[in-house]
């Protein structure tokens, strides 16, 4: 996991897929941290994104490297909201708390449940960790 978590804060624009109904839905996102050895990913529960994860949990994040390599992360959303994961997140990332508080009813974190992480590279070699 950290591999992973290491390759997504070196390239901290990352984008997270989800299906709205049968239409694909992809959007930038910048938040990811290690809380209790799990990957958490944050957002609004008055976005989009959280009603398509609630409504099928499945989703995919990809980003790419400065130098070409790149990253497909696919699993389940699994949401862990209380006042600890909030509080990590902020510290995690201190600019979070211009949109969000540990006590606000809006923020929302989940973690990756079942994560197949697949890293490539230009030369058509990959690795695949199972998180």
């Amino acid at each position: 996991m950290e591999e992973v978590l290491t390759f997504l804060t070196e390239n901290p624009v990352f984008y997270l897929a989800t299906v709205d109904g049968d239409i694909p839905k992809v959007r930038p996102f910048g938040f990811v941290m290690n809380f209790e050895g799990k990957l958490h990913f944050g957002t609004s529960n008055q976005k989009n994104v959280y009603k398509q994860l609630k409504a099928n949990p499945n989703f995919e994040v990809s980003t790419t490297s400065k130098t070409g390599e790149w990253l497909r992360l696919k699993g389940k959303a699994v949401f862990n909201t209380s006042k600890q994961t909030k509080q990590a997140a902020l510290t995690t990332m201190p600019m979070l708390a211009n949109m969000y508080s540990e006590d606000d009813s809006i923020f929302e974190l989940f973690y990756i449940e079942n994560g197949e992480a697949t890293f490539h590279d230009m030369k058509g070699t990959s690795k695949t960790i199972r998180l």
